[in-house]
């Protein structure tokens, strides 16, 4: 990693309209562009760009246009069988982690930057980038907000229109603003999928 590139990563506070920053993120946006403009029919073609945008992207993951990213998801790593629908955010100014079968619902955004409170350090543009964690088998709300290095555990839920500013463990139901924890998954989920809805027994 170049120490261009290291300014991103490092946590420290830096000025994001560096030169070769601002160029080398360009060329990202280009490729995220030509892939918001892919036709329903060109699910090849929109898998094909994905292998080019992000630092990794496992197989079967599909992400709904429009689709919004910073770098264009150059630093961004999903696992396997990531769904995202409408208007995904990622502010990946630096790394986001996201595992195996995590689902997106509309409108949810992710960010990794962040500025100083200090009005004088906003003035001169300072940033710093803090990375996000998202585990296996999430479901990410619609309209939820992750704040930049936030870790949220494995199977969890995030309710709708929460805003997740501190790490939520695995196997909960979080919600609210700021966002906390209301419940674990219990036993009662393995019998009802919608309050009083019985699951399918040939589901189960």
């Amino acid at each position: 990693m170049n120490s261009t590139e290291e300014m991103l990563h490092n946590g420290k506070l830096y000025f994001p309209e560096d030169e070769e920053l601002m160029r080398q993120q360009l060329l990202c946006l280009e490729k995220l562009y030509d892939y918001n403009r892919t036709r329903p029919l060109e699910q090849e073609k929109r898998r094909k760009l994905l292998s080019e945008m992000f630092a990794q992207i496992g197989e079967g993951c599909y992400i709904e246009p429009p689709f919004h990213a910073n770098w264009g998801g150059k630093h961004v790593h999903f696992g396997k069988d990531v769904y995202a629908n409408f208007n995904l955010t990622l502010v990946d100014d630096t790394h986001i982690y996201v595992g195996d079968c995590t689902m997106f619902a509309p409108n949810v955004t992710v960010a990794t930057a962040g500025h100083p409170i200090l009005p004088s350090l906003r003035e001169k543009g300072c940033q710093f980038n803090m990375p996000v964690h998202i585990g296996k088998n999430c479901w990410i709300g619609a309209g939820a907000l992750i704040m930049p290095g936030v870790s949220i555990g494995d199977n969890t839920v995030i309710g709708a229109g929460s805003v997740v500013t501190k790490d939520i463990p695995p196997n909960v139901v979080a919600v609210g603003n700021p966002c906390r924890v209301m419940r674990e998954i219990s036993e009662h989920d393995k019998e009802f999928y919608y309050k009083d809805r019985r699951i399918p027994k040939e589901l189960l």
